[in-house]
């Protein structure tokens, strides 16, 4: 038996004795199935081939991303940050082995996990499991847990507060419980966003997607929600999923980004 891994978008489903005949993210319009068909693996596979590392690299201070070398499945980064008296990994990776555990534990550990969207659910459970740590996911998308745990905690409404300085917002957009990190670190704030928001190429801007991959826009209505939401947290920096930052007036970033994008939509910003 065992917990088998899709390789297009790192998803870990429960143990079994074959690969499942298909994989539930990537069967789904808002991601996809590889050109080479449904591929498997296994953490106990990549562990073997020596193939993959894990960099920790130190962002600021209290901040520690975390990604996979090379790049597997998504490519995502998983945050840790250091609150005042909590510790938060922000979003998961798949691999997962003992010298990246050591490496967090040395940092403190981490208090729980907080995802953003199923795309980045991975191997939340060998993470959770590893540092005893409680996961914290929106109920609304309760339905994308491929892999069921105690560990699990599904939370409701539009903020979860889990620190003095560690808070979960119900953005929705991308998927429906599409959540982000507010981390009140006394130091003009940050916000965690996955690709709830994304960080795109030119790094004053970002965007909002149904799709990514297969270029499914928001509705213009939910674009403004989600910069509504935002609008009154105090946050000068984002970080998102792909290892790309903004650096200053962050949240500026988003409100004109959200009109670029509303303009467009509506086809107020260009003539083509």
């Amino acid at each position: 038996m065992q917990h088998y891994v899709c390789v297009t978008c790192g998803t870990q489903y429960p143990s079994t004795q074959e690969p499942p005949a298909e994989c539930t993210i990537c069967n789904e319009e808002r991601q996809y199935v590889g050109p080479n068909g449904q591929v498997w693996t296994t953490l106990e596979d990549m562990r073997q081939s020596g193939e993959c590392h894990n960099d920790i690299l130190h962002e600021e201070e209290g901040l520690y991303s975390i990604t996979t070398k090379p790049s597997f499945a998504i490519g995502q980064t998983a945050y840790l940050i250091q609150g005042q008296s909590f510790n938060l990994l922000c979003d998961c990776i798949t691999y997962i082995d003992d010298t990246t555990i050591e490496a967090i534990k040395k940092l403190g550990g981490a208090d729980a996990i907080a995802l953003s969207h199923p795309h980045y659910y991975s191997a939340q459970v060998e993470w959770a499991e590893a540092l005893d740590a409680p996961i914290y996911i929106h109920e609304d998308d309760k339905e994308w847990v491929m892999r069921p745990s105690d560990k699990i905690k599904f939370w409701s409404g539009e903020v979860l507060e889990l620190s003095e300085d560690l808070t979960l917002h119900r953005l929705g957009g991308h998927f429906k419980g599409g959540s982000v990190v507010h981390w009140d670190n006394k130091k003009n704030g940050t916000l965690f966003t996955g690709d709830i928001i994304q960080v795109v190429a030119d790094r004053g801007w970002v965007s909002f997607m149904y799709s990514y991959p297969n270029s499914i826009p928001l509705p213009a209505e939910k674009v403004e929600d989600i910069a509504n939401r935002v609008k009154d947290l105090t946050f000068d920096r984002l970080y998102g999923a792909f290892h790309r930052v903004i650096k200053e007036n962050a949240n500026e970033s988003v409100q004109k980004s959200a009109k670029r994008y509303i303009d467009a939509i509506k086809g107020k910003l260009f003539t083509t």
